[in-house]
């Protein structure tokens, strides 16, 4: 259950895209997140019951921040930024396998592009690191409208 403070903020919040900044009761930022609605994103952390990292991560949100964007891209490429910059501990915990996803872009007649894990010196073209392997999979299919590459392993 969230606190009169929260309560009274979560009130407040507009229909509109931005990041949301969660903070504990030291008031450290504990994790990152983007939304195109954050009034319905922030409140489904306070209103809804969650499990594992979710709940936890819940658990210890003291206060929380909001930036509102113009565009669901420009909360994207902010998320980014802000998880660079923060490294909250519940973004580095939520993502998936150890280390940060690169995009990689093979180096050959008919390019390949993919999310891996580590850079190979293989000749391939590497982007990243990215927050987590949703900011990599959401820039790896912007690339693919822009520029078609091949998708297939044959």
């Amino acid at each position: 259950m969230a606190s009169e403070h929260l309560e009274h903020k979560l009130a407040l919040l507009p229909d509109k895209p931005g990041c949301y900044l969660m903070k504990n009761i030291n008031d450290q930022i504990i994790y990152v997140g983007k939304a195109k609605n954050l009034k319905n994103r922030v409140r489904s952390y306070f209103k809804s019951s969650h499990t594992g990292k979710v709940a936890k991560m819940v658990s210890e949100v003291a206060d929380f921040e909001t930036i509102v964007t113009s565009t669901n891209k420009e909360s994207f490429l902010l998320e980014i930024t802000l998880i660079q910059k923060h490294q909250p501990y519940f973004n580095i915990k939520l993502k998936k396998g150890t280390g940060y996803p690169y995009i990689k872009i093979t180096n050959e007649r008919d390019p390949q592009i993919k999310i891996v894990s580590k850079i190979k010196k293989d000749g391939g073209y590497y982007f990243g690191p990215y927050p987590n392997v949703y900011a990599a999979e959401e820039t790896m299919h912007f690339i693919q409208k822009v520029y078609p590459l091949r998708r297939c392993n044959g």
